[in-house]
């Protein structure tokens, strides 16, 4: 019934295997892959011819993950799987990458990649599985893909590079790198790292591209076994097109890219492209012209060549720059006085507005994941909308883009945030893309760190990024530095590095050839780190060290431990106490398993009173010390006082004043605030209060006069003691 073809390798002290033929066997290509305990299943459909008119390659990941793989079941109403989450767009993003620049050009029939864990071991992250799976199954499907593809993971712990670490060996590691790539080049890399130099980054891209050969041998003997028949499939040949193409509009074209503004830049270009059409597309005028989708692939490939060889040849720039040449910087702060904390960063026609928000533990963010709930402490949304690039479109979710370029971001700025021990903030950040033309996630970089510098997070240093571009030709190689969006649409490489002035946070690459070599990458590298100084010194003239304290909007936390024994008195029953202290002081309140307390509030009393209470309720009085109590009840022998949190106490009569005291309503009353001193406790244990010893108007001990009697002390007893006359001796 099923003809399985199964190849196996020890990867990393653990077998990885890639098996076909046993499931989804009606899908163009199926792989089942195990590594460790964690299986998934990758698989390939396409259709059999394109649509009509279609004009760009319809490829699609879903990358998914079930509940059930880590036998859990969603949370929630429904108790089903719903739209994907940020993690599942993530790492559907991470496998089209490497595998999209690797079909053919010209082939346009819609294909879909389907990923899905199907068991997690909580060991062995099942991205890098999903990739291999998906690399597998297209090698096996008979589509034009020239693959195989395969990806690794490398950590970086105690010096050494670790292949595949564990989730466990990740929490450790100062890089967490992935890096897909072919037999004969890197296609795709993806980290984070703290402070990393050039040097030992490069070092772990070749390490994982190295580790990546053995796979790749295993998915070609998979193909060799259970390849379906291959596509027929030949790109097409737009030579007559081009030509025809030229005469009328590589001129104009050539005109249009002297243009340095990009507005004017594109007006031009939709001028001569309009001409073009009305004599070249196809129309009831001219039935046998260009097709649309034709159109479109010709008059691309000439803007493409145009842009190309001016950059080879006079090493210019579109807007006139030298190739490493960043655009000019502008930096403000504070823009927005009544957030806490904002930045406007703005490079040559890109410009990022960045708004920090500081909460508490309540602002937490819970995710619900295969691995178990996580919170998350530190946030970046990044939002791009239509009008950053001239244009009126819709408005809606969250696009797969928007949460990449976020999550870039994210992982830049993560390692120089400070601990929660010496922050103890949930921090938001919010990027609004104002302007766009080139990278505006490295925009968003910039942006953020000089938001959160406004806002008074203590950040270990600032960060900042820029993107790298690539142009290959026969005729020579071009690294551009700060590329604009035109040449990352019309060059061959998308290469972000963000960093500190001591070292790479994070490294982002795209290739859309069939990959670059080590040396490419070392000089990309090398210029990125001049470029990068060069913006964290334009970014210091704006801000160049975080705010001593934070803003005057945002909330004050402090922090108290208590012992993790008295947290129930602080909870109370069902919530009650502290639903109290938060209704009567106006602070927010959280307690931590560990015993530690935040209190939080804009208003400093707030916090004063809320700190106060929780003292009360958790510490025990010490002798010896002066309290600030209220008096509950007034008896014929002395006074109770409330005098810490629940604690009540007796001021006897004796105690008062120090002359006598016929009774205590003559000098209290119910509700009146006094200063005791607590002298002591009994054998008891009851409490002894005394407010003769304490200036009721400053609330300060008075000395006593050398000489003084020790003050009267009846035990604490709660009536007064009678003396005993002596007995007379009975005489016989």
């Amino acid at each position: 019934m099923f003809d399985k073809k199964t190849v196996s390798l020890d990867w990393a002290g653990r077998t990885l295997t890639l098996e076909t033929g046993g499931m989804a066997r009606q899908a163009d290509g199926a792989v089942f892959v195990t590594y460790g305990d964690t299986k998934l299943l990758a698989t390939v459909c396409a259709a059999k011819s394109e649509k009509p008119g279609q004009s760009f390659f319809p490829l699609t990941v879903n990358y998914q993950e079930k509940f059930y793989a880590a036998g859990k079941i969603p949370g929630g109403y429904f108790k089903r799987e719903g739209r994907p989450t940020e993690r599942e767009t993530l790492i559907s993003r991470l496998t089209d990458r490497p595998i999209r620049p690797l079909f053919p050009k010209g082939f346009k029939n819609e294909v879909q990649v389907v990923i899905t864990v199907l068991q997690h071991d909580l060991e062995n992250e099942p991205d890098i599985l999903g990739m291999i799976g998906a690399s597998a199954a297209l090698a096996i499907s008979g589509l034009p893909f020239m693959g195989p593809i395969a990806a690794s993971r490398v950590g970086l712990i105690d010096g050494d590079y670790v292949l595949n670490p564990t989730l466990q060996e990740l929490e450790e590691s100062e890089l967490d790198l992935v890096v897909a790539g072919t037999e004969d080049a890197v296609m795709m890399v993806e980290s984070q790292a703290d402070e990393l130099t050039e040097e030992q980054m490069i070092g772990a891209v070749m390490f994982a591209h190295e580790s990546c050969q053995d796979v790749i041998d295993a998915i070609i003997d998979l193909a060799e076994q259970a390849a379906k028949p291959a596509w027929t499939f030949e790109s097409p040949d737009y030579t007559a097109e081009k030509k025809a193409m030229k005469k009328i509009a590589e001129k104009g074209i050539k005109a249009a890219y002297k243009k340095t503004d990009k507005m004017e830049r594109q007006d031009a270009l939709r001028t001569v492209r309009a001409e073009a059409e009305a004599a070249l597309a196809a129309s009831d005028e001219n039935p046998d012209g260009m097709k649309s989708n034709v159109f479109s692939d010709v008059f691309k490939s000439i803007e493409s060549e145009t842009v190309r060889t001016t950059v080879i040849k006079t090493k210019k720039r579109i807007d006139g720059r030298k190739l490493d040449q960043v655009r000019p910087i502008e930096s403000q702060v504070g823009l927005l006085e009544r957030t806490h904390g904002s930045a406007l960063f703005t490079r040559g026609e890109t410009q990022a507005l960045c708004v920090a928000t500081l909460g508490t533990s309540d602002d937490e963010q819970f995710v619900d994941q295969l691995t178990g709930t996580i919170k998350n402490k530190f946030l970046l949304h990044y939002n791009f909308p239509p009008y950053s690039v001239g244009e009126a479109g819709r408005m809606g979710g969250t696009s797969r883009r928007e949460h990449g370029h976020g999550k870039l971001a994210w992982r830049a700025l993560q390692a120089v945030l400070p601990t929660p021990e010496d922050f103890p903030y949930t921090i938001r950040l919010v990027s609004e893309i104002m302007e766009s033309n080139g990278s505006s996630s490295m925009a968003t970089v910039c942006g953020c760190s000089l938001a959160m510098m406004d806002a008074g997070v203590p950040l270990k240093r600032p960060v900042s990024g820029i993107a790298m571009g690539l142009i290959k030709e026969e005729s020579g190689i071009a690294v551009l530095s700060d590329i604009l969006g035109d040449e990352d649409h019309l060059g061959d490489m998308d290469f972000k590095v963000a960093g500190t002035s001591e070292g790479i946070t994070s490294l982002q690459m795209d290739i859309k050839i069939a990959g670059i070599s080590e040396e490419i990458m070392t000089t990309a590298l090398e210029q990125a780190n001049a470029g990068r100084l060069h913006i964290l010194d334009e970014m210091n003239k704006g801000l160049a060290s975080s705010r001593e304290e934070v803003g005057e909007f945002a909330p004050r936390i402090e922090t108290m431990k208590i012992p993790v024994d008295k947290i129930r008195d602080v909870i109370g029953t069902g919530g009650k106490v502290i639903r109290e202290i938060v209704d009567t002081t106006g602070a927010r309140v959280s307690v931590e398993d560990d015993g530690t307390i935040k209190i939080a509030s804009t208003d400093k009393k707030s916090i004063d009173a809320a700190r106060e209470w929780i003292h009360g309720l958790t510490a025990d009085p010490e002798a010896g010390a002066i309290y600030k109590g209220k008096v509950v009840k007034v008896v014929d022998f002395g006074a109770f006082v409330n005098f810490f949190g629940k604690k009540d106490g007796l001021v006897h009569v004796s105690q008062i004043k120090p002359e006598r005291v016929n009774h205590p309503s003559d000098f209290l009353a119910e509700g009146q605030e006094v200063y005791v001193k607590l002298m002591g406790f009994d054998d008891r244990g009851k409490v002894r209060l005394s407010m003769k010893f304490v200036d009721q108007e400053t609330g300060l001990e008075i000395p006593r006069e050398e000489g003084d009697a020790p003050a009267e002390d009846n035990g604490g007893d709660d009536k007064p003691k009678r003396a005993r006359r002596p007995r007379k001796r009975r005489e016989d």
